[in-house]
């Protein structure tokens, strides 16, 4: 089974490689959408680069992302069966639509290729991670209380900050399952991935990839946490309360006698070193050191190529016992491999247009303007183009360069409320829907997998992000950005 996730992987790289003249291919490291020339010190310049570079797609070519989007949520509603077996069918004939379109109309391999190499580092990081933290078996021999949840999703808040959303969203949904198997429910889940998988990697470029490529461009590393921790905590602990009050109301199991010792346990701990070297692999990257060779235009480098030993090594390695106990299978991140390589390929088109009206309209937005923008869209497309895109743009708003660290650095010192907002905005938002960030759809797979039913896509919006996070969206507006810049 999880020898198809490479081969899909080779398939769609042999498609878009053998297609296209490698020769030509641009060795720039820069998002779709993103010009590959270095971006004009004014607005106009930066479109008039564009033009010259790469056509942009049709508006009608969003329709497979559209499509995409709306098959994951309605397949498990309304044709479960058919969805069930057929979505990496219907996953890679909507992305094959995209592919297809810019290698004949618009002749344009270099936005193929390096969305495939984002891919791959989307994977090989989620992949890495996701067995890493499987071999890891952590047991809180405690009774489920509002408290103790309370204390995890913290915890798991705080610790995305060292090892990545992704990290401690894999580390600790499972113990966080079993701790509440008496009297788990659904919002539960959602609260950890508002909480451990998106809100709470906000403070460091390790939390989320968006800030990982903003420390790339020539943000200060300890930026983040410097200027973010004053609408973090109040944001994350606004949010706890909230939890506490609705987990207050779930009486099951409370008359349970009490058989529990108190004690934690942790098996398979030597799988620590797996996370750490995942962890160390991120900063492998040319653009941070440069001693570390580049293989463009191929799409992987030695980062990848560490992350996938270690998802081989740790599971290879891995105690059976430890596997068994929580319940480890490749299904979920299967699940995200097929899904998310439909969604990289159909969201090109829309991140270059998105790109385009970024750069054109930069001069009118201000800093709220940046948040809700960044924010709404990152909630449905990869919030890490997302982010380079409106980064540009409000460093365009200013005569910046993007690809100039010493540029970056005046950003975010004498307009860093763009950056703030920016930042906040691209990974508060992720939480908004299941495909916001890789690892909401993979707590979300774990946890069916668990027993416990999980709202469909427009349910986990209308029920709970939407009234939930949206107001709280809008009070981070109307504190910190209503009328700034």
């Amino acid at each position: 089974m999880v020898k198809k996730i490479p081969f899909l992987v080779f398939v769609i790289l042999m498609v878009v490689l053998q297609s296209s003249n490698l020769s030509a291919a641009s060795n720039v490291n820069v998002t779709p959408g993103i010009d590959t020339a270095v971006v004009a010190q004014s607005v106009e310049a930066a479109n008039e680069a564009e033009a010259v570079q790469h056509e942009l797609p049709a508006a009608y070519m969003v329709l497979p992302f559209i499509v995409l989007l709306l098959m994951i949520a309605t397949g498990p509603l309304f044709y479960h069966h058919f969805w069930e077996h057929h979505y990496p069918k219907v996953s890679i004939f909507l992305g094959a639509v995209t592919v297809l379109y810019y290698i004949l109309q618009l002749h344009d391999v270099h936005s193929l290729i390096h969305t495939s190499a984002e891919y791959i580092s989307f994977i090989a990081l989620l992949g890495s991670l996701f067995v890493a933290s499987g071999s890891i078996y952590i047991k809180v021999d405690k009774k489920a209380t509002p408290w103790l949840n309370v204390v995890i999703l913290f915890i798991g808040a705080v610790l995305a900050n060292v090892i990545g959303t992704t990290g401690a969203s894999m580390l600790l949904i499972r113990p966080f399952i079993k701790v509440n198997q008496k009297r788990i429910k659904a919002y539960q889940i959602i609260f950890f991935i508002f909480l451990v998988s998106n809100i709470g990697g906000a403070l460091t470029p390790i939390g989320d990839p968006p800030l990982f490529i903003g420390f790339l461009k020539g943000v200060d590393f300890f930026w983040f946490i410097q200027n973010i921790w004053h609408i973090w905590l109040p944001t994350i602990i606004f949010l706890l309360i909230v939890f506490y009050i609705i987990d207050s109301r779930n009486k099951e199991g409370e008359n349970e006698p009490d058989e529990y010792s108190g004690k934690i346990e942790i098996k398979g701990s030597k799988n620590v070193i797996y996370l750490l070297v995942i962890l160390i692999s991120v900063f492998i990257d040319p653009n941070v050191l440069s001693w570390v060779p580049s293989f463009e235009p191929i799409p992987i480098g030695i980062r990848e190529i560490i992350m996938f030993s270690v998802m081989y090594l740790a599971f290879k390695n891995a105690d059976d016992e430890v596997l068994k106990a929580n319940e480890f299978d490749f299904e979920p991140i299967k699940e995200v491999a097929y899904l998310f390589v439909g969604i990289f390929a159909t969201m090109i088109p829309a991140l270059q247009l998105i790109a385009h009206e970024a750069n054109v309209m930069g001069n009118e937005l201000n800093a709220g303007i940046f948040f809700w923008s960044t924010g709404i869209l990152s909630g449905f497309l990869d919030n890490t183009p997302t982010f380079i895109n409106f980064l540009s743009a409000a460093m365009g708003k200013f005569g910046f360069d993007i690809n100039s660290s010493a540029q970056t650095l005046t950003l975010e010192t004498q307009h860093a409320i763009y950056l703030e907002a920016i930042s906040v905005g691209a990974v508060f938002f992720g939480a908004l829907s299941y495909i916001g960030n890789g690892p909401n759809f993979m707590v979300k797979s774990i946890t069916e997998r668990a027993g416990v039913k999980m709202p469909s896509f427009f349910a986990y919006m209308v029920k709970y992000s939407i009234p939930i996070l949206i107001p709280t969206f809008f009070l981070i507006w109307v504190i910190f950005y209503l009328g700034a810049g």
